[in-house]
């Protein structure tokens, strides 16, 4: 068999893109976006993105140039995830929640050579660029994103400054365009900053082969169906929407796009469209069960969520009204979830509670991930008894290339062949992975590990609390001891808010004395990156700023 080598025929570069192509066949007439009172099917919305990959191509966008785009869930922004690579280019989608300076920063780091701009983004986008140095020859031309909807709401942004319109670009594309297959699966497709929640963003490059693994993979862990009805309640700037919009071209899908979440917005949508499937972070969770329109639904709809630990007293919550959810885990550096809680038959007998806590936890690698493991500072793998603490690494084709214009940093997370994430977790007995906390947020009181998501569980348990976040603040005797932030349903009437003293002895009641939050901060609402995830090193620099602890004694 030695003579048996690898060849044209069977040899085609791995890519999502393809998926485009066949869902234009198989799926000619099935809707492939709907955004309020448009409807594309899946042979137009191939054709529009083969127009753009043209027009692109005329402006000089070549293999390897960066392509930015700032946009909300809209068609425009589904559409570039295949145009901009059908042109050969790298897409490089940005959160546009992130300040004019942050902006700045990754377009020059990124050297974008053109930048797709939603409407509601121009100021943002016209700011970041002036920040550029000014003996920086080279600048991003810009294209801007129409919409209607928003210029109902405000005058119409003035198109000084843009080269073109989005449509304009798409109405003078060639729609018999051939696109730019990668030379290899290897090269780069996709790059995304991280969230920047722990440390500075960094730029991670994703290549087709990663990509279409991930896609597939999540598919087959998710088990979506054909043609299933998806809400796009997850950014799609965060991690290319988890690999949702090449995996839903793939199954032949409807796309149900909205510019931002809005929880009356959402249950209205679902009831509309018949909606199967959505995403979303526990604070999605969160935002549809305290919301005054959580009606159980008519129907049931899976919700894969991920991003941060949920909180079991969430998931409980959720799955009254009739969501499935389904738990995962991944990073950008992954580009989609790579681990996941999957359910096993005999788990539907125990008690709600107890079916909320197994959820709670992040679980077992995909199909499509290689190893995942909980190792110790030399790089043991710690005992499976759902208490040893460890660093998650993994190891599979989804792992990311590495950090774009980074070596050092690639090199620190790349280590004795595994992927290093930087969260810290247990592995159970039953094999099942739990993520503890960042290992940033892990709290150091009197030699004792404490980690903040334990905590945060608690709190959510308590029936006033909204959100709550636990960072470290200083103690004069124990080091550190934890800072509990937390704000309170909308409901809760002025009388019957809790006091600090009081939640403090509802944890008392409920966890370890040496968990015990010492300090109980109300906040109208916790700061958060867009993709939902509270921005703790905010609170932690506030809990620094109050000084501290002194009192030695619980």
């Amino acid at each position: 068999m030695e003579q048996l080598k690898p060849s044209a025929p069977n040899s085609s570069p791995l890519t999502p893109l393809a998926f485009l192509d066949r869902a234009a066949t198989v799926y000619a007439h099935v809707p492939s976006l709907v955004y309020n009172h448009t409807t594309f099917t899946w042979s137009l919305t191939r054709r529009r993105c083969l127009q753009l990959a043209s027009s692109l191509s005329s402006l000089g966008i070549r293999r390897g140039s960066v392509v930015s785009v700032l946009a909300p869930n809209v068609p425009a922004m589904y559409e570039l995830h295949f145009a901009v690579p059908f042109a050969g280019a790298i897409l490089n989608n940005i959160n546009t929640r992130l300040d004019a300076r942050t902006v700045s920063v990754i377009l020059r780091h990124a050297n974008s050579r053109l930048v797709f701009v939603d409407c509601a983004s121009r100021d943002l986008v016209l700011e970041a660029l002036s920040l550029f140095p000014e003996n920086q020859n080279q600048r991003p031309t810009l294209i801007l994103i129409t919409d209607e909807t928003v210029e109902k709401e405000k005058a119409a942004p003035a198109v000084d400054n843009f080269l073109d319109t989005y449509e304009g670009l798409v109405s003078k594309g060639d729609p018999g365009f051939k696109w730019v297959l990668p030379n290899s699966e290897w090269d780069p497709m996709v790059l995304n900053y991280t969230s920047g929640t722990t440390s500075s963003p960094k730029g991670v490059v994703h290549c087709h082969r990663g990509t279409f693994i991930i896609s597939v993979d999540t598919l087959i862990d998710w088990a979506v169906p054909k043609n299933p009805v998806y809400l796009w309640t997850l950014p799609m700037f965060h991690a290319n929407g988890w690999s949702f919009p090449y995996g839903i071209a793939a199954v032949g899908g409807t796309n149900i796009c909205v510019r931002k979440f809005d929880a009356e917005i959402v249950y209205s949508l679902i009831k509309r469209h018949h909606v199967t499937h959505m995403c979303g972070a526990p604070v999605v969770l969160n935002m549809l069960t305290n919301s005054p329109d959580n009606k159980p639904l008519e129907k049931p709809v899976q919700i894969l969520t991920a991003g941060a630990p949920p909180p079991a007293a969430v998931l409980f919550r959720t799955e009254a009204l009739g969501f499935v959810v389904s738990h995962g885990y991944g990073l950008t550096e992954t580009g989609g979830l790579v681990v996941s809680c999957a359910w096993k038959g005999e788990w539907n007998k125990l008690p709600a509670t107890e079916r909320a806590r197994l959820k709670a936890r992040q679980g077992v690698r995909t199909a499509g991930m290689a190893e995942v493991d909980v190792v110790g500072p030399t790089g043991e793998s710690v005992k499976r008894d759902g208490v040893s603490i460890g660093e998650v690494v993994m190891r599979g084709g989804c792992v990311m290339l590495g950090y774009l214009k980074d070596p050092s940093g690639t090199a620190s997370c790349f280590k004795n062949g595994w992927f290093y994430t930087g969260d810290v977790g247990v592995m159970h007995e039953d094999g099942y992975l739990e993520i503890k906390d960042r290992s940033k947020d892990v709290i150091i009181s009197g030699g004792e590990n404490l980690s903040s998501v334990e905590v945060e569980s608690v709190l959510y348990g308590h029936p006033a609390v909204n959100e709550a976040a636990v960072v470290a603040r200083p103690h004069e005797y124990w080091g550190e001891t934890p800072c509990a932030f937390v704000s309170l349903k909308r409901e809760i009437k002025e009388k019957e808010k809790p006091t600090e003293k009081e939640i403090i002895e509802y944890c008392r009641d409920n966890m370890p004395h040496y968990m015990v939050p010492r300090t109980v901060i109300f906040k109208d609402e916790l700061p958060k990156t867009s993709t939902g995830k509270i921005q703790k090193f905010v609170l932690r620099q506030i809990a620094k700023e109050m000084g501290s602890f002194t009192q030695s004694r619980i």
